[in-house]
């Protein structure tokens, strides 16, 4: 058989195994069969390409340049299943394996419950196979979708690194693309998402925050569009290298001893092997991952790159890193408030962060970063929702308490102006309300 004739294959084994599960359960051998054909089609098709897309084109069924025009049962099948989900396709990416298959039809069989389709794959272990929806114009798309799919890509990237090979780097780009794109036009929209924590998978969701993180500090030092490409793409990737080191010592809650520690030191240049292996990375993607742990003053690690020439896209992207994990809750640390961890970044500058870099940051965040809890001179407690980019005075607060200390549901936006009646007077610690401040981010 050849890959011109593969498609017509795999789309009837796709819609015979979903057909089988509403006949038998999922144990019978009948299943397993249809199941594992199309297994064996779709790894035969990827091994020449990177990914496989299947969709719909104005009402008929295509998987990649095959486009399915007569009225086949099987192709309206998996039509149904696209439409039943609400998505315009599925892409079925290199590194997929048999149980991610066998996951993804019972997934098709069953539905996907509470959550959408791609949040149901992920809990699953279903990494190699997204769902596709239609984004031909970047500006419809919110800051937690973008964020969303950042993460997916981050833990296909380092599920292939555990898995030994060579992840592929053409979806970390498109991403790293779109989440440029929204900082240049909604910058405090897109760094809000950085308070959206998973303790759980910190190390690929750390990842996502310092790339949009990092990219907050390009956008304050003036960096243009390609520039901020690669930061965000080295940024994405700048922790890889942990994943050639011991779990347990990545995750151990407590003080690391001097062994382990220097087990942690190898990550940078760990990290930078990897990524060079990668197809298209530059040396400043580079130089981001080797180099995110140098400091300001070079007295960090790792030694042998500290007499290396550069690029200045690691200072900002060490301030990022340093933000993030300030913020984050961990065994040993309560997370500090935005406002918090901006006055410790400012007591770091000069030795371990780059002095010009952070205070162009940290102006353009102003005093209150979105996502900050604040008091008003009313008593009443809001939620900084939002910055204008070009005067952080105006600002849009979502109240949650009124001045008696109540809750108001559903919340309340209102505009604060430098010059209004109602003015922010203390910052509030939202673990103090009870208030997790993601549930209120838009």
């Amino acid at each position: 058989m050849t890959d011109q004739d593969r498609p017509q294959q795999i789309v009837q084994f796709l819609a015979a195994a979903c057909k089988g599960l509403k006949l038998y359960p999922a144990a019978h051998p009948e299943v397993k069969r249809q199941i594992a054909r199309l297994s064996e089609q779709l790894l035969l098709y990827l091994r020449r390409r990177q990914s496989m897309r299947v969709g719909l084109l104005e009402g008929s069924l295509f998987v990649d340049q095959h486009l399915f025009t007569d009225n086949q049962p099987a192709a309206n099948d998996v039509i149904a299943q696209l439409q039943r989900f609400d998505i315009e396709g599925l892409e079925f990416n290199r590194g997929v394996t048999n149980e991610e298959i066998r996951q993804f039809i019972l997934v098709l069989h069953e539905g996907a419950g509470n959550g959408d389709l791609q949040q149901t794959l992920r809990a699953r272990g279903v990494r190699h196979i997204l769902p596709v929806r239609a984004r031909d114009d970047e500006d419809s798309e919110t800051p937690r979708a973008i964020y969303s799919r950042a993460l997916d890509v981050v833990d296909r990237i380092f599920h292939d690194v555990r898995m030994g090979t060579v992840p592929s780097s053409e979806e970390a780009v498109k991403t790293v693309k779109s989440m440029v794109h929204m900082t240049l036009t909604d910058p405090h929209a897109l760094f809000a998402m950085s308070l959206l924590k998973d303790y759980d998978n910190y190390t690929f969701t750390h990842s996502v925050n310092v790339a949009v993180l990092a990219l907050t500090v390009g956008r304050a030092c003036g960096l243009g569009e390609e520039k901020l490409r690669l930061l965000g793409l080295g940024a994405l990737l700048h922790d890889i290298g942990k994943l050639k080191i011991d779990w347990n010592i990545i995750n151990k809650p407590g003080r690391l001893t001097d062994e382990e520690f220097e087990q942690i030191k190898k990550h940078p240049t760990t990290g930078a092997d990897l990524v060079r292996k990668m197809e298209g990375m530059s040396p400043e993607v580079i130089d981001i991952v080797l180099g995110h742990h140098l400091r300001y003053n070079r007295e960090g690690y790792p030694a042998d790159a500290k007499g290396k020439a550069l690029s200045p896209l690691v200072d900002m992207a060490t301030i990022a890193d340093t933000y993030d994990a300030i913020t984050t809750l961990r065994s040993y640390q309560r997370p500090m408030t935005p406002k918090q961890a901006v006055a410790r970044l400012e007591e770091l500058s000069g030795t371990a962060l780059h002095p010009d870099y952070l205070a162009r940051f940290t102006r353009f965040l102003g005093p209150y970063p979105v996502g900050s809890l604040v008091r008003l001179t009313s008593n009443e407690i809001g939620l900084i929702a939002w910055i204008n980019p070009e005067n952080s005075g105006q600002l849009r607060l979502r109240l949650l308490f009124d001045g008696d200390g109540e809750r108001i549901e559903p919340p309340e936006d209102i505009e604060l102006a430098e010059d209004g009646q109602r003015r922010i007077v203390a910052e509030v610690d939202p673990f103090s309300r009870n208030i997790d401040v993601t549930d209120y981010l838009d």
